[in-house]
């Protein structure tokens, strides 16, 4: 038993009463749906004076065509054309070359062995 008694013991707090901080839910049904929007409509964006919008997941100009210059546009899908095709062949070569170098392996596999063979042949002769 303690000498002074037990001089701590705090009392338990009440719980507290959750408030929103959002003053929305006093809001009628119609208020609401203008203030939260039920339809969104699309994205839209504007990037140097270009206005976009989202549709069917891509960005798509809402003038319906792009309005920059229409050589630059096939110049750069040519290019486009050009990097894929070279792509592909780089890929190609490295498959190409990954064949080569397996089939190398193995022969240099099996000539080691053979070495080995030899090696344990000629020492059982002496």
């Amino acid at each position: 038993m303690p000498l002074f008694g037990n001089s701590f013991s705090p009392k338990k707090t009440p719980p507290r009463k959750w408030a929103s901080l959002s003053n929305l839910h006093l809001l009628d049904r119609s208020t609401r749906e203008i203030e939260l929007g039920l339809h969104y409509g699309t994205p839209t964006m504007n990037l140097a004076g270009q206005s976009l919008k989202f549709e069917n997941g891509h960005w798509v100009s809402e003038s319906g065509s792009f309005p920059g210059d229409h050589r630059e546009l096939q110049r750069l899908r040519k290019r486009n054309q050009q990097l894929e095709e070279e792509n592909n062949l780089l890929r190609l070569k490295v498959d190409i070359l990954l064949d080569m170098l397996s089939e190398t392996t193995v022969e240099s596999h099996l000539m080691e062995k053979e070495l080995e063979e030899l090696k344990q042949h000629s020492q059982r002769k002496k």
